[in-house]
């Protein structure tokens, strides 16, 4: 149970303790689940502050209730994921590489030794070939989460998920080694910006802000100085473009910016807003496709975007969730024209279409 005060109350939280006015008037029970129009009643009596269940256990006692549920075969996804030795084998693959890709930026920043593009793309490769599918890829990248969320553990991720929508655009193998070349190196820029903003676990000044955007730039001098083909340095200047001009550095629009670099946008943004930081948690995937699917087509290249969602979408079918409201079930069948809102099968055996549900959505994946 935790304090949470009235301003940081969100819908989808679940009171842990019943909740009083002033003159002594039950408001809302325990274990209520908040929505935009209690939060405004609480604010109306005038409450201060309101004690809440932790997210952590909301998500263990789901883990809990489906572990214990007759329906075996609803068992957290994640847990059988994180238990098998597929992922024990990824996980240490993983980090064999990601203390290369580190090593090697290190290298060049510090000792001006050139990247070795051959090696960081062997690397690469045989992570990408020893996990033969993409449904594969991704299970093992969203049970990396709690592992190791560094600037080139994120490097590493965006090479992986640009890489995939490569493949499914149909890019040729020459064009997908420069594409996943582009994502292990497109924050480069980021090691010039200070420890001290860069990993500040609370929200960032308009100055710490302009100095973050800065790496963009950063990077593209970087690479300059190296021989590498010059669609990776445009990656790093432009990944922050968006098509309708309100990216940065230098507010480009659709034709403006480098195709690759739209490419590595898209994995960048999903990979940073799943990922946890400092000064948030992740979000969860089903909260960052909404997102897509409201501002994808004016941010976005939309031969790009529509790719990467009708296809990402998949990987999640069989997942276990949770619903905002406490629900746990699994992942049986998407909806196409609202990929973010799936059918899901409860633990009660019902089936929930989220599009016919507005009040519902997917809290997190368990």
């Amino acid at each position: 149970m935790v304090r949470t005060t009235i301003s940081k109350l969100k819908p989808g939280m679940f009171t842990a303790a019943p909740v009083y006015s002033a003159t002594g008037q039950l408001i809302l029970p325990e274990h209520s689940i908040l929505t935009v129009q209690q939060i405004s009643r609480l604010e109306f009596y005038g409450v201060e502050w309101v004690a809440t269940i932790p997210e952590e256990e909301l998500r263990d006692s789901a883990i809990e209730e489906l572990s214990e549920s007759e329906h075996e075969e609803i068992i957290s996804y994640s847990q059988k994921i994180r238990r098998s030795k597929s992922f024990h084998l990824f996980k240490v693959d993983y980090n064999k590489k990601l203390a290369i890709l580190q090593q090697s930026m290190n290298d060049l920043l510090k000792k001006n030794v050139p990247v070795d593009t051959t090696t960081l793309l062997e690397q690469v490769s045989s992570l990408y070939t020893n996990n033969l599918t993409t449904l594969s890829i991704f299970d093992m990248l969203h049970n990396m989460r709690q592992i190791d969320d560094s600037t080139y553990a994120h490097c590493l991720n965006v090479s992986l998920i640009a890489r995939m929508l490569g493949e499914w655009l149909g890019l040729s193998e020459d064009d997908l080694d420069i594409l996943t070349l582009s994502g292990l190196l497109h924050d480069i820029g980021k090691c010039m910006i200070p420890p001290e903003i860069l990993n500040k676990p609370a929200k960032l000044t308009p100055e710490e802000y302009e100095e973050v955007k800065k790496h963009a730039r950063y990077g593209a001098e970087i690479l300059e100085k190296q021989p590498i083909d010059k669609r990776v340095i445009r990656v790093a200047l432009m990944h922050h473009e968006r098509c309708d001009g309100s990216g940065y550095p230098m507010g480009l629009k659709g034709d403006e910016i480098d195709d690759f670099a739209k490419i590595i946008a898209i994995a960048d943004v999903y990979d940073a807003m799943t990922a946890n930081r400092c000064y948030r948690k992740g979000l969860c995937p089903f909260e960052v496709i909404a997102t897509f699917e409201k501002e994808g087509l004016v941010k976005y290249d939309s031969k790009y975007i529509l790719t990467f969602l009708n296809r990402i979408i998949d990987t999640y079918i069989c997942n276990s969730v949770l619903l905002n409201d406490g629900t746990c079930g699994k992942i049986v069948l998407m909806n196409q024209k609202a990929l973010s809102r799936p059918v899901i099968h409860t633990i009660t055996n019902e089936y929930i279409d989220l599009t016919k549900h507005p009040e519902l959505y997917i809290q997190a994946i368990i």
